[in-house]
């Protein structure tokens, strides 16, 4: 086997497995594999690796006719917009509530730190896979203070309850931005709700290229990942993610500015 088919192979593998999380880094894994072996056969299983990310198919097309290097600097440039949109958005000595693991949410908030900004994180554990506990570890390096939470307590926290301080604001990140809602992490749509009904601040946090007018289908994921060998007739579940309708959040943060949901539509479709 020849090292390129291999690491195409591998790279195909650890987006299947989320090895690598993010949208932003599965679409620059994809860019990567692409590179290696760009073909219309190799563009399918990298697509068919992960149906939810539209910005992987948007960099995907872009590649067909685009140096590598081109595409990595929207990234860059991108990210540091969004860096200083949400500087200017963090008070002193508030809490941010995040959930998952957001590339853009999690540089975001390290830029603010290093900018001399107070604040507290507080976040999802995220299970099956605890992807929370990657935010946790890059936040706690970034030198933020944080504090987990089981996904179950979300109710208490954004209350207030039992001695724990209310969150200023929501920052999450997006796996896809559609034209009534976003498509994220399941859990999302939950966290939004009770935002809206304890009139907690609700952004998205993401780059525009994550915005389709196609379909997007829910991810199913393994059944072991909720409970490896799981006694028999026990039917289990795994929806990896779920729709966020458009009417919950105040507004998304990209390298646009921040805008209500109504005007970065508009935006996308100049």
């Amino acid at each position: 086997m020849s090292s390129k088919k291999e690491g195409f192979e591998k790279i195909v593998s650890d987006i299947k497995s989320i090895k690598i999380q993010g949208a932003n880094n599965v679409a620059k894994a994809a860019l990567s594999a692409y590179s290696l072996i760009p073909t219309e056969k190799s563009k399918k299983i990298l697509l068919d690796s992960r149906p939810t990310e539209p910005m992987m198919h948007k960099v995907l097309q872009l590649a067909e006719k685009n140096p590598p290097g081109k595409i990595l600097k929207h990234f860059q440039a991108s990210q540091e917009k969004i860096n200083n949109l949400v500087l200017n958005l963090i008070k002193k000595d508030k809490i941010i509530f995040t959930h998952c693991h957001s590339t853009s949410v999690s540089k975001a908030l390290a830029n603010a730190h290093r900018k001399g900004k107070k604040f507290e994180v507080y976040l999802t554990e995220t299970r099956p896979l605890y992807q929370g506990r990657k935010t946790a570890k890059d936040l706690k390096n970034a030198g933020i203070k944080v504090t987990m939470f089981v996904d179950s307590s979300l109710g208490i926290v954004l209350s207030g309850e039992q001695g724990f301080k209310k969150p200023d604001k929501i920052l999450i990140g997006a796996d896809a931005i559609l034209k009534t809602g976003v498509i994220n992490k399941v859990g999302s749509e939950l966290l939004a709700r009770i935002a809206k009904e304890e009139k907690i601040p609700f952004y998205i946090v993401s780059d525009s290229w994550k915005f389709t007018n196609n379909k997007v289908p829910i991810e199913q994921r393994p059944l072991n990942e909720v409970w490896n060998k799981a006694p028999r007739n026990i039917k289990i579940k795994n929806p990896a993610f779920e729709f966020v309708h458009k009417k919950y959040i105040s507004g998304i943060i990209s390298e646009f500015g921040i805008m209500s949901y109504i005007n970065f539509l508009k935006k996308v479709s100049l």
